[in-house]
């Protein structure tokens, strides 16, 4: 049970961690994205929910900053 949780939060991450137009956008929008469901993820799984944001802040971070504007568009986001 505790793989589909992990599972399920990796594919919620990664699907959208990248939220934006330009890179700094998709890095912090997946930043925050990341640690939110790294919180939640570490909490249901009954482990650190603040390690659990820090590893899915960088997680979700980096996906954002490594991606391109055409790999993942969800539009713009609600800070413009």
């Amino acid at each position: 049970m505790k793989k589909l949780h992990l599972i399920v939060i990796a594919l919620t991450t990664l699907s959208l961690s990248a939220c934006g137009t330009s890179t700094s956008d998709r890095t912090l929008s997946g930043a925050g994205i990341g640690a939110g469901t790294g919180a939640v993820g570490a909490a249901v799984l009954g482990a650190n929910p603040v390690a659990g944001a820090l590893v899915g802040g960088v997680v979700g971070g980096a996906t954002g900053g490594l991606t391109s504007k055409k790999d993942i568009n969800l539009g713009e986001p609600a800070w413009r």
